[in-house]
C-alpha cells in the first residue's frame, strides 16, 4: 500500500473554545507613548453579506518604526507595553474592533520609507490559505510616496485606507470587501 495525498483543509471556522485565549484587541497599552487610535469595521463578502466567523491578525510597528519581534535589529526604542501584534473576531453582524497606535515608518523592501500602516492577515472558513492586506492611515501625506501603496493601480488604493468614522471619538472605520467591486486589494505572497 502506497501513502496517499489528503485533501486540503479550509480554514475555520474558529470556535471560541480553545482559541479565545489567542485574541488581543488592545496591541499597545495605555503607557505606550504614540497616537492612539480605536478601528472598526466589517467583514463583508461577495454579496455584501457580513463574515461572522472570520478572524483577524494584525502586525504593525510601534510609534517610532519598530516592530516587537527579535528580527527587527533597527537602532529604534522598543517600549515594554508595545505588543504589535493582535487577533480579533468578527461578531455575527461581521464587525470587529480594536485599539492600537499609529505606527511610526519602516524601512520598504529597497530601504525607502513606507507610510504608517498595519498588517492584516485575514482567517475565515472556506479559504485555504490566509488573505493578506494593509491598512493605511487617512490624511497622511506619506501614503503619496509609498512604494506598497504606488504597486497598487490608483483606482484600488482607497480600499486600503481607512477613513474616519462619523463618531465624536476620533475613531476609524476600516471595511473588508472579500470580493465584488469594491474588493479589497489583497497581496499575493506566493506560499
Amino acid at each position: 500500500m502506497s501513502p496517499q495525498t489528503t485533501t486540503s483543509q479550509t480554514v475555520g471556522p474558529f470556535f471560541k473554545l480553545g482559541f479565545g485565549w489567542l485574541y488581543r484587541d488592545n496591541l499597545a497599552d495605555l503607557s505606550v507613548s504614540g497616537e492612539r487610535v480605536a478601528i472598526h469595521g466589517r467583514v463583508l463578502d461577495g454579496d455584501g453579506a457580513p463574515v461572522p466567523d472570520a478572524v483577524l491578525e494584525i502586525w504593525q510597528a510601534n510609534a517610532h518604526g519598530k516592530y516587537a519581534h527579535a528580527e527587527d535589529m533597527q537602532d529604534k526604542p522598543l517600549e515594554a507595553g508595545f505588543h504589535g501584534h493582535g487577533r480579533v473576531a468578527t461578531s455575527a453582524t461581521g464587525e470587529f474592533l480594536f485599539t492600537t497606535i499609529k505606527p511610526g515608518p519602516v524601512p520598504g523592501p529597497r530601504g525607502e520609507e513606507q507610510a504608517p500602516h498595519l498588517l492584516i492577515s485575514i482567517f475565515m472558513r472556506g479559504l485555504l490559505k490566509r488573505l493578506v492586506t494593509r491598512m493605511y492611515f487617512p490624511s497622511d501625506a506619506r501614503n503619496q510616496s509609498d512604494p506598497i501603496l504606488n504597486c497598487v493601480d490608483p483606482t484600488r488604493r482607497s480600499t486600503l485606507i481607512a477613513s474616519r468614522a462619523a463618531d465624536e471619538l476620533g475613531a476609524l472605520e476600516w471595511n473588508l470587501s472579500l470580493q465584488g467591486p469594491d474588493e479589497t486589494v489583497f497581496f499575493d505572497l506566493g506560499l
